[in-house]
């Protein structure tokens, strides 16, 4: 059943040509930025076009190396070859585009999951893999993002520094919950979710999306109980939470690039706390990809925001040129990279979204 249910959720995410859409919905805050702003395009590419480019290759290197993440992930847990390493990075590449066009980063794990099932992957296997790719991006983001809360708040930007704190700490709480109550419990879906899916939606999808999630949500269960209390799982989530800091470090060095050219003090620690903490809160539900939620974290704290900013405070800081171009080469760049991913696999039918149906 749940090898089922995947590839049909993916073929109707399919179908609604979201990929289009979440690009425009993306790329509106940029937009909106230029009209109604004076920044121009000229001002976001006076960085330099080596520095630019120096940028995107940091960006892509942090997505290269979650890819080599999910390839050791596989190996180690399946014990066996399920495909080439470049197949498996071009997958984890490819459902990153799923992954930067939805609201809180998620998605791209339904992609790999469905992609590994389709290669007769268990599917509690498959689940468990993408779950401990998501608690290492957790882990090590939201302490990151704890500690650069803290010295914010230290530095006196008390107002930035609490909301990094708080969203940290949700973030946090979330997915302790989630690992501690899966170890422990059968987790299914709520009766308030269930009824509030049942009013919107047919009875027939209704029923497929209930049905796929709690089952997904049972094999997940049934996973944590057997892999948490074995070393070797310890030993490969460790290893994979030190891939997981050098990507923060990667993206940390895209920006400390382009920052370092107005802010010469800015130092790779705090790019790193700083790119960090912005990604957690470009996390929260309500943009596309965190659009304009990054842009303005990172403005926040690399403003050392104390108080509510106005228009012109955001528009008149130097810093905002920059923070603009690294989000054009950490994001919209990586996105085409993406994208171009994504296309190979589909083309490739290595999910077989058609034929499923």
């Amino acid at each position: 059943m749940f090898n089922y249910y995947i590839p049909k959720l993916v073929y109707c995410l399919d179908k609604l040509n979201w990929r289009l859409i979440a690009i425009i919905v993306s790329l509106l805050p940029m937009i909106l930025l230029f009209i109604f702003s004076p920044i121009s395009i000229n001002d976001i590419f006076s960085v330099g076009l080596v520095p630019f480019l120096l940028s995107v290759c940091f960006s892509l290197g942090k997505v290269f190396l979650q890819a080599y993440r999910f390839k050791y992930f596989v190996d180690k847990f399946l014990q066996y070859k399920v495909a080439s390493s470049s197949k498996l990075i071009l997958v984890r590449v490819g459902s990153e585009f799923v992954t930067n066009t939805t609201p809180s980063y998620v998605g791209g794990e339904i992609v790999r999951i469905a992609w590994l099932t389709k290669k007769n992957v268990p599917p509690g296997i498959a689940a468990w893999i993408a779950t401990m790719e998501i608690i290492a991006d957790v882990f090590v983001g939201t302490i990151l993002s704890l500690m650069a809360g803290t010295i914010a708040i230290y530095n006196g930007a008390t107002l930035i520094g609490t909301i990094i704190i708080l969203v940290s700490l949700a973030v946090l709480s979330f997915w302790l919950l989630v690992v501690i109550f899966s170890a422990k419990y059968n987790i299914q879906l709520p009766n308030f979710v269930v009824k509030i899916i049942k009013r919107f939606l047919s009875k027939e999808r209704s029923h497929k999306i209930i049905t796929y999630t709690n089952v997904a949500m049972s094999d997940l269960c049934l996973m944590s109980r057997e892999n948490f209390n074995s070393s070797k799982t310890i030993k490969i989530f460790f290893v994979g939470i030190i891939i997981t800091f050098f990507a923060f470090v990667s993206q940390g060095v895209s920006f400390l690039i382009l920052g370092g050219l107005v802010e010469p003090k800015l130092g790779l620690y705090n790019s790193i706390l700083a790119t960090a903490a912005s990604t957690q809160l470009g996390s929260l539900p309500i943009t596309i990809g965190g659009s304009g939620l990054t842009e303005l974290g990172l403005w926040a704290y690399v403003s050392g925001l104390d108080r509510i900013p106005s228009l012109n405070d955001v528009l008149a800081d130097s810093h905002l040129t920059v923070i603009i171009a690294w989000r054009i080469a950490s994001y919209h760049i990586p996105l085409i990279i993406m994208w171009i991913a994504l296309m190979k696999i589909t083309v490739d039918r290595g999910i077989h979204f058609r034929k499923q149906q």
